[in-house]
């Protein structure tokens, strides 16, 4: 099953700079052969279910490595049956309705 995930991995007791985490997760993820977006506040991942969800564990796996005793992680999952979507699809369709949208009082 295709699955477009919405990642934030966030190690705890490491101090404030988050960045050496991030990047070891974003070379975890390309090198699962995933497809990924890096954003402000997480990473979108898309792939097969059992890939994405075995690079998630990888992940938790070499940021403990790197010291983290602890992480907390937030995951957004979706999944359609009716056809497939990738994400830029989904952006592209709200872009195409950027042009419809009416903002009362603006």
């Amino acid at each position: 099953m295709k699955v477009i995930v919405d990642l934030c991995i966030v190690p705890i007791g490491v101090g404030v700079s988050l960045s050496p985490y991030v990047a070891a997760c974003e070379k975890v993820l390309s090198q699962a052969g995933l497809k990924v977006v890096l954003h402000a506040n997480g990473t979108d991942i898309e792939g097969e279910w059992d890939a994405v969800f075995a690079a998630v564990r990888q992940c938790h796996e070499v940021v403990h490595g790197m010291g983290a005793p602890r992480i907390t992680t937030t995951i957004k999952v979706g999944t359609r049956t009716d056809r497939i979507q990738t994400m830029e699809d989904k952006v592209k369709s709200v872009k195409s309705k950027l042009g419809e949208v009416r903002i009362e009082g603006a």
